[in-house]
């Protein structure tokens, strides 16, 4: 069966735990954050896990990780 090519965008935007879980960064965190208070900013520093209803896909998408 030949080699699986990984999704370059999801590479760079996802990691696996040891426990096979999908792990993500919170979204709007890049620019426009005068107006978002401290601590939402804080939050959104995060990390957190992928939901189970796209976690089946992403795993896809990175297949050597």
């Amino acid at each position: 069966m030949p080699k699986l090519k990984t999704h370059s965008g999801a590479k760079k935007r996802f990691n696996l735990t040891k426990s096979g879980k999908v792990k993500r960064a919170h979204a709007f965190k890049s620019h426009i954050l005068t107006k978002k208070d401290t601590k939402r900013t804080r939050r959104l520093r995060q990390n957190t896990m992928a939901d189970a209803t796209n976690a089946k896909v992403v795993k896809l998408l990175i297949p050597y990780k």
